[in-house]
């Protein structure tokens, strides 16, 4: 499958996180950081979101793990 950049409307909107979140947690390295697409744009690409999303999703499963 090929790569997809995506812009930062789609960021949050997959993240749930606003852009001064996403950028603050750039800033600590603890998010996936745009690449320039031209000299005034810049875009994510879809696969490291979607990896950022999962690890989240995985790290809060095995803090509190659903009960059966």
């Amino acid at each position: 499958m090929a790569e997809r950049l995506i812009r930062l409307p789609e960021v949050e909107h997959r993240t749930g996180l606003r852009r001064s979140s996403i950028y603050s947690y750039i800033k600590q390295g603890r998010f996936p950081a745009p690449i320039k697409i031209t000299p005034k744009a810049s875009a994510w690409v879809e696969s490291e979101i979607q990896e950022w999303v999962d690890s989240r999703i995985h790290e809060a499963r095995s803090k509190f793990p659903e009960k059966e």
